[in-house]
């Protein structure tokens, strides 16, 4: 037995027990604090002293901040089971956490640090945990889980893309869009996984009959076409300059990835969970990826700002912060001994994250209405995920029942 085997053996406080427990917790936080700050931010009412503008320190944050946490958060703890290894936890557990942290607080102080330093503080967690799963996947021969590597690393080369192009040209020209496409393939594979996998369970245990069609080729060929449209989203100002036919080529194949998520989801039998929002959330979740296709697309066709808008919102807002708040209650719950059934309170942080995310895209939409629907977003999202470290807290604190 080797000393980092025995070294994981040993009894570590609670929260640094299992993956989920700190970075559930502290992604939450932050993701609260970041639109605290932000809203007030962007309309000019306060200032943060970050060399970054407070539309590409928000963007940054939530995608290269706040979702890597919830990710490391679940693969931490989801690898352990797919590989029968033992879980990252104690010492190694919380070096992740501070990495992550010091990450968080150099974009802050940014404009008092140099761009390089600041830029190898940030893309240093996303490559540390690459490093750490892969080498938990490699250990047990795990093949086919390397994409989530491959994932990691490339949400780490958009990380350092983004400091380069704010930098560089005081502005984002692809690395958003690409660490969008990076996110939500996440949530595609991930998710496509997870959800008729529960959807079965508790459908056998609580109504039976017609179950859910699990992994198989159709789901391939869904996210490969989707892998295909979000390539040319992210490259659509480079196929622009080389054809005129790029937007209606990109646009097309955004559409139909739409619809193929949508019938993808429909083979999933969403409408027999609503008894159970526990489960019933993850489909409503996932509605916001085909409609973030379809918004995104419907705004390449017709080089629209306000549907292209709408569809990121959709996306990030919706498919990717319901998306996590989702799986966050799901797995704390499940993982500290409580029962797989989501109570009123729980139900309120799912309602408040559905008002964000309707808010968000419908600022977008009507961008007249900006001043009042983007309070009411970010107030809505604070309490989701506020509420979520409240409630959820205490529970990821201790160990479990």
């Amino acid at each position: 037995m080797t000393t980092t085997h025995l070294i994981r053996q040993k009894n570590p406080p609670a929260i640094l027990s299992l993956g989920f427990r700190p970075f559930f917790l502290l992604g939450s936080i932050y993701a609260a604090v970041l639109i605290a700050l932000w809203v007030p931010w962007f309309l000019g009412l306060i200032s943060v002293p970050s060399a970054f503008p407070p539309t590409a320190w928000h963007a940054h944050e939530l995608l290269f901040g706040f979702v890597p946490a919830i990710v490391a958060g679940f693969l931490l703890t989801a690898v352990p089971n797919w590989t029968g290894r033992a879980p990252v936890r104690g010492l190694s557990l919380g070096a992740l956490v501070l990495l992550w942290l010091t990450g968080r607080i150099a974009l802050a102080l940014s404009a008092h640090l140099d761009p390089l330093l600041t830029a190898a503080l940030c893309v240093s967690f996303p490559l540390a945990l690459a490093a750490v799963i892969g080498r938990e996947i490699v250990a047990a021969k795990n093949w086919r889980n390397l994409k989530i590597v491959g994932a990691l690393i490339g949400l780490a080369g958009a990380d350092a893309l983004f400091h380069y192009e704010v930098f560089e040209f005081g502005r984002l020209k692809h690395a958003q869009t690409l660490a969008v496409a990076v996110a939500l393939l996440l949530v595609m594979t991930i998710a496509g996984r997870i959800i008729p996998f529960f959807t079965t369970n508790w459908l056998k245990q609580n109504r039976p009959g017609a179950l859910p069609q699990l992994f198989g080729r159709y789901d391939m060929a869904a996210m490969l076409l989707s892998g295909a449209a979000l390539l040319g989203w992210a490259c659509l100002p480079v196929l622009e300059s080389l054809t005129a036919q790029a937007r209606p080529i990109v646009g097309s194949a955004m559409i139909a990835a739409a619809a193929a998520h949508f019938y993808r989801q429909s083979r999933w039998t969403p409408l027999r969970t609503f008894a159970e929002p526990l489960l019933a959330i993850l489909h409503v979740a996932y509605v916001f990826v085909g409609l973030g296709f379809l918004l995104s697309g419907l705004g390449v066709l017709n080089d629209n700002f306000e549907f292209a808008s709408a569809g990121l919102h959709a996306w990030t807002t919706g498919a990717i912060g319901t998306m996590i708040i989702a799986v966050m209650t799901r797995v704390s719950r499940g993982h500290s001994g409580r029962k797989l059934t989501a109570p009123v309170s729980t139900v309120v942080l799912y309602a408040t994250a559905l008002i964000a995310t309707c808010a968000r895209i419908g600022a977008a939409l009507h961008p007249e209405l900006t001043s009042i629907l983007l309070p009411v977003s970010g107030a809505a999202w604070i309490l989701a995920f506020g509420g979520f470290a409240a409630l959820y807290g205490p529970m990821l604190m201790k160990q479990r029942l």
